[in-house]
């Protein structure tokens, strides 16, 4: 289960980037942002329901709500509100920044993680191969940055990156219910309903017409709301409650991979020996963190 969780957010989220980018070729952000997770926890309320789990109580929701506003309002919605002006790859680097703040924020592991060299160097590392991974792209794009609008959203996305990952602690050892589905309901419903006073005054409700959105942006959408949050949202909620918070925080290093690969082998992209060197390194980095995982325990000597 551990496996298959991870192989989700690592494949699904990978893929994100380039879906909400297509989305918003029909959506306006915060409508987007709204109607996906709106209809993203309805659908788990419903299935919530049928299973029986104990979903309206105070207790369980207000931790939920909470959470869902840091990470997906917050969080996500940074993404999906930068991803206008800056370049999926810019993006993509500055989101990559999250591993870090795990650590930092991770108060309860503080004495663990910062003692862990593997980790720190392995945090360390994962993110210099996503600059590796983007490098030639954002030396390709940085002339064409406008420089005040650009650098509010380049902040944005780090204040965002901090939200998620103090979402993801906050989540952690804060959650009551031990439901992936019943947390992961209340956080998508809480951020959806957030994103509606900004679509409201920002016109985009008033300028949305349903009939007129592409039939990509439409598909782009349901994969975001499917596979993007209900599958492996819920993935990344159970994983949390499950395994240490900085091993789950490098969806973050590994996702810019698999963007890339899916871009080489779906879109016919190239890739470049640079960005081969990146990817080596992140798988590294990844490594790294989990190295205490794969040492075997030191043997004991008996005494007599």
């Amino acid at each position: 289960m551990v496996v298959l969780a991870f192989a989700t957010v690592y494949i699904v989220w990978g893929s994100t980037y380039f879906f909400i980018q297509r989305a918003l070729e029909g959506f306006p952000p915060f409508f987007l942002g709204a109607f996906r997770f709106i209809i993203a926890g309805l659908l788990m309320l419903g299935w919530s329901l049928m299973q029986g789990e104990k979903i309206f109580s105070w207790n369980v929701m207000k931790p939920a709500i909470l959470t869902g506003l840091l990470l997906l309002f917050v969080g996500n919605g940074v993404v999906i509100w930068v991803e206008q002006f800056l370049p999926s790859a810019m993006v993509a680097i500055m989101v990559s920044s999250s591993p870090l703040w795990f650590v930092l924020l991770d108060k309860p592991k503080w004495s663990e993680n910062l003692s862990n060299k593997s980790t720190i160097l392995g945090l360390v590392v994962g993110f210099a191969g996503v600059i590796l991974l983007f490098y030639e792209k954002i030396v390709d794009t940085m002339s064409s940055l406008n420089s005040g609008r650009d650098l509010f959203a380049m902040t944005l996305v780090v204040i965002g990156s901090m939200a998620w990952a103090g979402g993801s602690l906050y989540s952690k050892y804060n959650s009551v219910s031990t439901s992936a589905t019943v947390n992961s309901t209340w956080q998508m419903l809480a951020a959806g309903i957030a994103f509606i006073p900004g679509a409201f005054f920002s016109g985009e409700f008033a300028s949305v017409e349903l009939s007129t959105i592409p039939a990509n942006a439409w598909l782009a959408t349901g994969y975001l709301i499917i596979f993007g949050s209900i599958a492996a949202f819920s993935a990344y909620v159970w994983l949390l409650k499950v395994q240490p918070a900085t091993k789950v925080s490098t969806y973050a290093y590994v996702n810019p991979v698999v963007a890339v690969l899916l871009g080489v082998f779906f879109a016919h992209e190239s890739i470049t020996p640079l960005q081969i060197s990146g990817l080596i390194v992140i798988l590294g980095s990844v490594l790294l963190i989990n190295l205490h995982k794969y040492r075997k325990p030191k043997q004991v000597a008996a005494t007599v």
